[in-house]
């Protein structure tokens, strides 16, 4: 069935996780958690962390999963003026489909050239270049972020808000993040290709980036 594809997608990621200006969107934001290494890095724990992907097209969506490869936050102070990430793209999963043929078709037609070029390209960045605390109500996104995303080597910036803490050697961060694919000559059955109305896969794609390590990492991992 063609009720497939798009993704991602983390990227840069931070969460992952992420192309031009981008808005949250009616997603809630997915909460992350770092730990400092040294004064200023914080080192993201992989194993701990999560980015999730959501591709709608017309009458449906599809959804799922990607890995961080490694990743990073720097913080000056007591607020965040960097990081990088690197998105393992040959790790996409896909949950929305739950019979195995149909659930490795989409899996590997995200993988092929129509979208991610994965083995081309078996990894996507998100470098942070600039961090701009705004006012905000506690919970509420109290930065601006702006960073570099690179998918199947083609790099465009991204601004996409952010809710971030930071308390001691620990910082916790939250944000979706709406990427467009076709910035990133992933045009599959985009409206921008002429593509019927019926069966038209939406242009943007979600991640929802969900980082963590050190102390705060054993505590989520140990409450399970």
């Amino acid at each position: 069935m063609k009720k497939h594809y798009i993704l991602l997608s983390g990227f840069a990621l931070a969460t992952l996780l992420f192309a031009a200006p981008v808005s949250a969107g009616n997603h809630a934001p997915v909460t992350s958690t770092v730990t400092a290494v040294n004064n200023n890095k914080l080192q993201v724990n992989t194993e701990a962390s999560t980015m999730k992907w959501n591709a709608k097209k017309v009458g449906g969506e599809h959804y799922g999963t990607i890995k961080l490869a490694n990743g990073a936050l720097e913080i000056k102070g007591s607020k965040l003026v960097g990081g990088n990430f690197t998105i393992d793209m040959g790790t996409i999963v896909v949950e929305d489909i739950t019979r195995a043929d149909s659930n490795k078709r989409l899996k590997d037609h995200l993988k092929s050239d129509d979208f991610f070029s994965v083995e081309k390209h078996q990894t996507a960045t998100f470098t942070i270049t600039k961090a701009t605390p705004v006012k905000a109500k506690a919970g509420e996104p109290n930065y601006s972020v702006t960073g570099n995303l690179t998918i199947k080597g083609i790099t465009h910036p991204i601004t996409f808000p952010a809710t971030v803490t930071i308390s001691g050697k620990s910082a916790t961060a939250a944000a979706t993040i709406e990427v467009d694919r076709t910035k990133y000559d992933i045009k599959y059955r985009s409206s921008l290709v002429g593509t019927a109305a019926d069966k038209i896969i939406h242009d943007t794609f979600t991640i929802d980036l969900n980082l963590s390590a050190g102390e705060a990492a054993g505590k989520q991992l140990g409450s399970k």
